[in-house]
């Protein structure tokens, strides 16, 4: 465990959806001012930075964010820099700050992710995405595929049924369970939408096959989102200058980061060992075990790996992770409250801000202050779990109350 703890001593993050006419300049500055705002702190107490976004040169024609955080009061001429990791650049966002803290090269740091996948009418152009998204997979996994990442984990949906026996019907309860959740989070995308598991299995309207042959379905997908969020990340010292109490904030007690081939074929993606190994380094930094977490924040891109989700946490064994869904163990009162946020499913993936708003929520979580009807009673323990690619890069994170 490093001899500084780190503390989040601030959160803020837009309502996920639509950002309509926000150009990213505008993004980035209400993000780090919303986040000082929480804590009434001005920018110039920040020392370092990293932002994150996955789609900025191919959908927003816009590069060197670093600049634009620097164009924040109080941020010009501070180490600040851009990260990409695909859908994981929010979480390796946290972990650069985190990284820069540790150094010794500030006291106090925030991580930004963002991204902007809609255009000012808020409106969205699936091949446009799909084409922006598919850079993030191997060239050779691409050919035949227009919806390179749907095609990728539809895949990878079809081998977890045929390997563990598990139908469609249990993935889709996954789905349903985090739109459910959704109705009660204000800032979640799907927040006005009902789904039954009847609907998540009936083909018709907008709920289809993706892929032809293959068994993923509009409902077993996340949402193309606008949105942002911001961490405010500091030492013991760091607090001191904010103003901040310890014991309204989080530790950061555990974290890693850890990346497999980026090509899909030719490993065990339903086992993905680079996943495995961030999780459990992220455990043994903070002294704990997986049976001690009670909330948790997993990456569901597709409904399926809401089921790896579970087993990387080590919540359930190999091929079990959707029976723990349809147990209800993963509901807000069951075994480990997971995804209460509703998820990427029903909450949105604002691909650069989805690792923050992960920690960020499980951050809620361990203060008390998620809406009522998904606040874990007396939670102690919250674990997150972010992806990009094809489960290529994995950043694990473990939180504790600052004692």
């Amino acid at each position: 465990m490093p001899d500084k703890p780190i503390y989040i001593a601030a959160y803020h993050q837009s309502p996920f959806g639509k950002l309509k006419t926000l150009t990213v300049p505008e993004i980035v500055q209400r993000s780090i001012e919303g986040a000082c705002g929480e804590i009434a702190a001005d920018p110039e107490a920040i020392d370092v930075g990293s932002i994150a976004a996955a789609c900025g040169f191919t959908l927003n024609d816009q590069g060197l964010l670093a600049g634009l955080m620097a164009m924040v009061p109080g941020l010009a001429g501070k180490p600040m820099e851009s990260v990409e990791n695909a859908c994981a650049s929010g979480g390796q966002a946290i972990l650069s700050v985190t990284h820069k803290l540790l150094l010794g090269l500030g006291e106090v740091g925030i991580a930004v992710g963002y991204e902007k996948m809609r255009n000012d009418e808020g409106k969205m152009d699936g091949k446009l995405v799909g084409r922006a998204l598919g850079v993030f997979s191997h060239p050779e996994e691409r050919e035949g595929k227009v919806y390179i990442f749907p095609h990728l984990f539809a895949e990878v949906m079809q081998a977890y049924m045929e390997a563990y026996d598990v139908t469609e019907e249990d993935l889709a309860r996954i789905a349903v369970a985090e739109y459910a959740n959704a109705k009660h989070n204000p800032d979640a995308q799907m927040q006005g939408v009902e789904l039954t598991l009847e609907q998540a299995l009936e083909i018709g309207g907008i709920n289809r096959y993706i892929v032809e042959g293959l068994p993923l379905k509009t409902y077993d997908c996340s949402q193309i989102t606008d949105g942002y969020a911001a961490m405010i990340l500091a030492t013991e010292e760091g607090l001191a200058r904010l103003g901040v109490d310890r014991s309204s904030c989080v530790e950061l007690a555990g974290y890693a980061q850890a990346t497999d081939p980026l090509m899909k074929e030719g490993r065990e993606v339903l086992e993905p060992a680079g996943a495995l190994r961030a999780m459990q380094t992220a455990y043994d930094m903070a002294g704990v075990t997986s049976a001690e977490v009670d909330v948790a924040e997993i990456h569901d891109c597709f409904s399926v790996m809401g089921a790896i989700g579970v087993e990387v946490l080590g919540k359930a064994a190999f091929g079990e992770g959707a029976r723990y869904w349809k147990d209800g163990k993963a509901a807000v009162d069951g075994d480990c409250a997971i995804n209460t946020s509703g998820g990427l499913i029903a909450k949105g993936h604002p691909i650069g801000a989805t690792g923050v708003a992960m920690v960020g929520w499980s951050a809620k979580q361990l203060l008390g202050t998620a809406p009522e009807e998904l606040q874990r009673p007396n939670a102690t323990l919250a674990a997150t779990f972010n992806i990009g690619g094809p489960i290529c890069a994995s950043v694990c994170t473990v939180l504790k109350p600052a004692m």
